[in-house]
């Protein structure tokens, strides 16, 4: 089975990359935008038509969430163009098409855990530009699986938790939101699921919405907490509300994704977000010492 991964630099793309070895069965290659414009439609079609893809696992997003307010035009051609055009291919090709969505589709003011046929209410261009990319998906694409996750971090590029041990080790304290709510999820449990189930996955009809994020509820000022404590730092963390963060783009306060679903039709129980952020910290601690 071939398997293209777009968006390979990326911090999901790079998990992908790492889990790869354990699935020798299948065929992976790698782009980014070095090797292919998804916003381009004849870029698209030619690159598909060479390599007949069996499955495109879509990584590639515009994920500055401030800056897409700002810069609504390119964040609209990544995550709704590129999306369109992966779509139309699947519908010429036949391939799978999994795309990664995000809890930004909702406003996160109902303070229960949100499943998937909630009506999506965008309030920020990121997250308008992410919905639209899902209606894109579900109009023009025959088969695929929309995955929406949250608060991702890994050891690759640029996340909450490597940002947090960088000031930590330097400042006696740091202000964290504590009233915005999520879960913290390492790309090892999203990238392991898809990998693991995609068999299962594909023997879906049309096109399926999945939410999967680890388990359990934090805030943010939580979380910061707790990578402060694994990674042996001593920087105060001091918890704040949001309205003394002011930020460009307004962030849900409750975006805790249900499970359920998963749990249901495939039988997998995220591990709690503290579990595999305690492996990250680990090996971001054996990086330092090397």
């Amino acid at each position: 089975m071939k398997i293209i991964v777009t968006g390979s630099k990326g911090q999901l793309g790079n998990e992908v990359a790492h889990l790869s070895k354990n699935y020798p069965d299948f065929q992976f290659v790698y782009i980014d935008i070095d090797e292919l414009d998804l916003t381009d439609a004849i870029a698209v079609e030619q690159f598909m038509t060479k390599e007949q893809p069996n499955v495109v696992l879509n990584c590639a997003a515009y994920t500055a969430v401030d800056k897409a307010e700002t810069d609504l035009e390119k964040a609209s051609a990544v995550n709704i163009g590129a999306v369109e055009n992966l779509s139309l291919m699947s519908a010429k090709f036949g391939y799978f098409l999994i795309s990664i969505s995000t809890d930004y589709v909702f406003d996160g003011r109902q303070f229960q855990p949100i499943i998937e046929d909630q009506p999506m209410t965008p309030e920020s261009a990121y997250g308008l530009t992410k919905a639209g990319g899902e209606a894109q998906m579900r109009n023009l694409c025959p088969h695929g699986a929309i995955i929406r996750t949250a608060w991702l971090y890994s050891i690759y590029g640029n996340n909450f938790v490597k940002t947090m041990r960088k000031y930590g080790a330097v400042k006696e304290e740091m202000k964290v939101v504590c009233d915005q709510i999520g879960t913290p999820t390492c790309t090892s449990t999203l990238a392991g699921f898809i990998l693991s189930y995609l068999p299962q996955l594909m023997e879906k009809e049309g096109v399926e919405t999945y939410h999967l994020t680890d388990s359990g509820v934090a805030s943010w000022y939580d979380f910061a907490l707790t990578i402060m404590q694994l990674s042996d730092l001593k920087c105060h963390i001091m918890p704040i509300p949001s309205i003394e963060y002011p930020a460009a783009a307004p962030r849900p306060f409750y975006s805790v994704l249900s499970k359920q679903k998963i749990r249901d039709q495939f039988g997998f129980i995220p591990p709690h977000w503290t579990e595999p952020l305690k492996k990250c910290i680990e090996t971001l601690k054996k990086i330092d010492n090397n």
